[in-house]
């Protein structure tokens, strides 16, 4: 499937369903260079697949709460947008990832539900020490809950993943 941008989570929920109907969908996007008349006479428009996040997710219930830990599992760019000496520098799929950014309560009642909010993130630095791939949360009310996750990898592009955790 052909796109100029893609609606949040759409990639993700299209393939989980797709998945359930044993359909097998691919999300591209539409380079800008498609408008450039010389670029398409040359053939130097290439359309890429969005990027492909996982995620761990486990509930552990305590006294009168719940500790909802999310973990990042992998990350997948569409590798024919990147650079080759980029390609070669990378050694872990981690490597990808520049900065990440939690949604706890998606969607919120006071944005309309139509609103990502940034309620825990962690980036990466020169120092590279304090970058993290899992977190967690306490919800002191039972209920099911959506959970939002934001990646920007290194190149500049967002890729988001929306999750699912019944507290009880």
């Amino acid at each position: 499937m052909l796109g100029w941008e893609f609606a949040f989570e759409l990639n993700e929920l299209a393939r989980q369903i797709a998945a359930e109907a044993r359909v097998d969908i691919r999300f591209k996007k539409i380079p800008r260079e498609v408008l450039e008349k010389r670029a398409v006479e040359q053939g130097d428009i290439h359309f890429f697949e969005l990027a492909a996040l996982t995620v761990d997710l486990k509930a552990q219930k305590k006294a009168n709460s719940a500790v909802v830990k999310l973990k990042l599992k992998d990350f997948i760019p569409p590798h024919d947008d990147v650079p080759q000496d980029v390609l070669k520098a990378i050694t872990h799929w981690s490597q990808w990832i520049d900065y990440w950014a939690v949604d706890w309560n998606y969607p919120c009642a006071v944005s309309n539900g139509d609103t990502f909010h940034n309620e825990w993130q962690t980036f990466r630095t020169r120092k590279g020490n304090d970058f993290v791939l899992e977190t967690s949360h306490v919800y002191d009310q039972p209920g099911t809950y959506t959970i939002v996750i934001k990646v920007i990898d290194i190149l500049g592009n967002d890729t988001t993943k929306t999750v699912m955790v019944e507290v009880e």
